[in-house]
């Protein structure tokens, strides 16, 4: 039944079962990604559009990295889609903005830098989209968040399609992948929808050559876009660190190794982790403290309660730097609560390589340097780093958050150089300057 006010439109659409859950899905953040030519993008379009037709005058935000993409993907395929004969929307390419009917509104914007946060601040929406979510990071995600909110009682919700790698795989992967939440995030706010190529059946029909030419891509990129492995992605700096191989369940450490702790310290992180190398040369990372808003008599206690006797303490060579208003170093004050550190100057594509050779397995098949489980940081950070694009050999160093415990790791290996078997040309290349064990020289 119909009146003058209502009418009755029919989509012609064939949905997928991964489609019809993420139709379905009513958690607060849904999350449908994994594998390329899933039909993610396609399933957002027309689920905004028909979230947009049946709740009158709500507002809806769907964005993507860059505006080419924006375009290409969604503007134009949305003028076909609305903007034909019958209309169901009318299109402002000033506003970038679809209004229907009903009042409801579906603005397009597009997140190339944090300077295009501030076209969003301040502004409500009940309803947003992120295509391509790995391709910003958590800080332009948070904010996006800030601005779902409005005073009428339309539950707000937002959609996130994704694809592994990227600047953002690490909070994605973090968020509906890992589920490893902070203080302040409900579990059951977020729900995964995994998406697959094969799941596409038009996709499938009209290009049965699209899964062979995934097949014959690079080991990396094959097993995130054609499977949607999460823990593998093109552009990864340590493709050779696989959990399975390198994780195991925590052990005390062997009474007769070489104690180290490796820092990285500063007011927004500090990341020690503690390691012990064993009579065969091996390295077992133990222990680590992870913990932001140190000062430094506070990073010192955090440190001292795991520092077994005789330690070797490794800290970067910035440490040493005085302050402006103390005209004391970090180190400095570190050793004043009983933390005396070993000065590394740090090459970092040597430092690097270095643990490159430490994440290689022996002859035998078995790792020489293992982390373990209660490591949760180093396991989560040392896989998400990414190349340098403008420097090759060297690891990216944004996101930021993620890159303390590998340096601490780095600094470790910059320290022992090659690992055992291998031959040591970092030391003869003036990589550290060791001072005497446990004391301070000013």
């Amino acid at each position: 039944m119909q009146n003058d006010t209502q009418k009755t439109i029919f989509f012609d659409v064939k949905l997928s079962e991964k489609q019809k859950e993420f139709f379905l899905s009513e958690a607060k953040y849904t999350a449908y990604g994994g594998a390329r030519g899933g039909g993610k993008s396609f399933a957002l379009r027309y689920k905004l559009v028909l979230l947009c037709l049946n709740y009158p005058g709500i507002r809806v935000l769907l964005v993507r990295r860059s505006y080419p993409e924006l375009r290409e993907n969604h503007i134009r395929p949305l003028c076909g889609m609305l903007c034909g004969n019958p209309s169901l929307a009318v299109y402002c390419e000033r506003d970038k903005c679809f209004t229907f009917a009903c009042g409801s509104r579906l603005l397009l914007g597009y997140l190339s830098g944090h300077g295009d946060l501030l076209r969003y601040q301040g502004q409500e929406y009940d309803i947003i989209a992120i295509d391509e979510a790995t391709q910003i990071d958590e800080e332009m995600f948070l904010m996006l968040a800030a601005s779902l909110r409005g005073a009428n009682r339309f539950p707000r919700r937002m959609y996130l399609t994704c694809n592994p790698g990227g600047v953002g795989h690490g909070w994605v992967k973090r968020l509906f992948i890992d589920r490893a939440y902070r203080k302040g995030e409900i579990p059951e706010d977020y729900r995964f929808i995994p998406a697959f190529v094969y799941d596409n059946e038009v996709l499938m029909r009209e290009d049965p050559e699209y899964v062979k030419r995934l097949e014959v891509l690079p080991e990396s990129l094959r097993a995130a876009w054609l499977y949607g492995r999460w823990d593998v992605f093109s552009g990864q700096f340590f493709p050779e660190f696989d959990e399975a191989h390198h994780v195991c369940d925590p052990l005390p450490p062997p009474r007769d190794a070489a104690y180290y702790c490796a820092i990285d310290y500063g007011l927004d992180m500090l990341a020690a982790l503690f390691i012990a190398v064993g009579t065969d040369g091996r390295a077992y990372v133990y222990d680590e403290v992870y913990e932001s808003n140190l000062i430094v008599r506070a990073a010192a206690a955090k440190v001292r309660e795991k520092l077994p006797q005789g330690a070797t303490v490794l800290a970067p060579a910035d440490l040493w730097s005085r302050g402006r208003d103390s005209g004391r170093s970090a180190a400095e004050l570190f050793a004043e609560h009983g933390v005396y550190f070993t000065k590394i100057v740090p090459d970092r594509v040597n430092g690097w390589l270095a643990l490159k050779e430490w994440l290689a397995s022996d002859q035998d098949g078995s790792p020489r340097l293992v982390v373990s489980r209660n490591c949760r940081n180093l396991i989560r950070c040392l896989p998400q780093l990414c190349h340098d694009v403008h420097r090759p050999g060297d690891a990216a160093t944004e996101p930021h958050e993620i890159t303390h415990a590998p340096d601490a790791l780095r600094y470790f290996a910059s320290f022992r150089g090659a690992a055992p078997g291998e031959k040591n040309p970092l030391r003869s290349r003036g990589t550290f300057q060791r001072t005497e064990r446990n004391r301070y020289e000013f």
